[in-house]
């Protein structure tokens, strides 16, 4: 059986919204700074691969396209 130790959720169970407001704000760095990555990784794999500029200056694309990202996105 349901044990209800507060009362039922409809009557406004006791709820941890700081608890839940780190949680969101946690969720919503993690989807842009990977969304982020992942972009960058997408146009330094095209400059790596599709022209003549090589692996390791598309892994330097990489990270620069990161860094400037990150301090545009604070």
């Amino acid at each position: 059986m349901a044990e209800h130790h507060n009362g039922p959720v409809e009557l406004g169970a006791p709820m941890d919204y700081p608890e839940h407001e780190k949680t969101y704000d946690f969720f919503i760095a993690a989807t842009k700074y990977g969304t982020l990555f992942c972009v960058a990784l997408l146009i330094a794999m095209a400059a790596g691969f599709f022209t003549s500029a090589g692996f390791f200056s598309g892994l330097l694309l990489l990270i620069i396209l990161n860094v400037v990202g990150y301090f545009l996105l604070r």
